[in-house]
């Protein structure tokens, strides 16, 4: 599925049939082409050869990808076939039509499990995309000044949401984004997603600094865990924020790796502090010390997860993130995120965990276009 940020599957599990996916293509034709091609060849042959008996395949074959109406039409037709003479199939002693025929009604049976189960599956996979887009809705493709994009994917196999987490919005302070990682990935982290989004959520709104908004979700992991003695949940973060009345990016890092910035073909690892994981209590901790960086035209902020930067070849070396990216320095935010997911899936073969790659293209207010040479500038 294709949104601005794309949830990326395997190509494999999207092809496997077998595991509840709609058929290929060539499976729902293959009993209708195996018909024509037996017809044809014994009508070449003649008397030299008996093929009937493969036409008790052809049921089976259906019951795969039709349903039980169009199994039973097929049926009929290879019963049909075994016993009208004229047809060449149907010769004494070579082919039992009644055995034939039992087959066929086995596979309308057959057809007819099926059917119901690919509906019930169907629901419960409908009802299952609902509720995890209710945690993690698609990205648009601008929120306020700032174009969005990125890649998303989770590590479980046939789920959309997983341990990491995304999130950019606009409120009373500008466009504020969040991208994490918590502890654990797959279904079982999806949880302490939805709890730690949810907190962000409200914090965009109702907090002035982006300090605040990370002590917010802090707080939310450390009320989740006290409900549970055995509980230790934590969580990585880095926060961006793009005020509405400055070319500038306030970031905030929770022991989350760095954003880059992507300019003018060259990529630098923001010097943003980095501060203790969410889920440890940042009141009683140092807080997190917030880093801005003046922006000009045509930068590009991307905020990854170790699912890209550890990502592992058959050597067992980590990508490259850094060095590859000039690489790709020409493209549009949405072509930067598939050309880089493309490059990790060809340098690590598999990923295995989950991966967030998000990437923030702000459009300069007036105020950056009137400015002269670019300063970067930590404070």
């Amino acid at each position: 599925m294709t949104w601005p940020v794309v949830r990326r599957r395997d190509r494999g599990e999207e092809r496997a049939w077998l595991r509840g996916a709609p058929p290929p293509r060539w499976v729902r034709w293959l009993p209708l082409v195996l018909l024509a091609g037996l017809c044809i060849l014994q009508a070449v042959t003649e008397d030299r050869l008996d093929l009937g008996f493969l036409l008790g395949a052809l049921p089976p074959l259906a019951a795969l990808s039709y349903g039980p109406a169009a199994t039973s039409v097929l049926g009929g037709v290879v019963v049909l076939l075994l016993d009208v003479p004229a047809t060449g199939f149907g010769r004494e002693g070579n082919s039992d039509v009644l055995t034939v025929a039992f087959v066929a009604v086995l596979s309308v049976l057959i057809a007819w499990v099926r059917s119901r189960r690919d509906d019930q599956l169907v629901t419960v996979r409908t009802v299952a995309e609902a509720a995890q887009f209710a945690v993690l809705p698609p990205l648009p493709e601008q929120v306020g000044t700032v174009r969005c994009a990125g890649v998303y994917r989770a590590a479980q196999r046939g789920a959309l949401v997983g341990g990491d987490f995304f999130d950019v919005r606009r409120g009373p302070h500008g466009v504020r984004a969040v991208v994490g990682d918590v502890q654990g990935h797959g279904l079982a982290a999806v949880g302490t997603v939805a709890g730690l989004l949810g907190a962000f959520r409200e914090a965009v709104l109702d907090q002035p600094d982006l300090e605040r908004v990370a002590a917010r979700l802090d707080r939310r992991l450390v009320v989740d865990a006290a409900q549970d003695e055995h509980a230790e949940l934590f969580a990585t973060a880095v926060f961006l924020e793009f005020p509405d009345d400055s070319p500038v990016v306030r970031v905030v890092a929770c022991g989350h790796p760095p954003p880059l910035l992507l300019r003018d073909g060259r990529v630098t690892e923001l010097p943003v502090p980095s501060g203790a994981p969410l889920g440890l209590g940042l009141a009683g901790l140092a807080p997190p010390e917030q880093l801005t960086v003046e922006l000009r035209p045509g930068d590009r902020l991307l905020a990854p997860t170790d699912g890209v930067t550890e990502a592992r070849n058959a050597a067992g070396a980590f990508y490259p993130l850094a060095e590859r990216l000039p690489r790709f320095a020409g493209e549009d935010p949405a072509a930067l995120t598939d050309a880089v997911w493309r490059d990790v899936v060809r340098f690590a073969g598999t990923v295995r965990d989950d991966l967030t790659l998000l990437v923030f293209a702000p459009q300069a207010p007036r105020q950056a276009r009137e400015r002269g040479p670019d300063v970067l500038d930590a404070r």
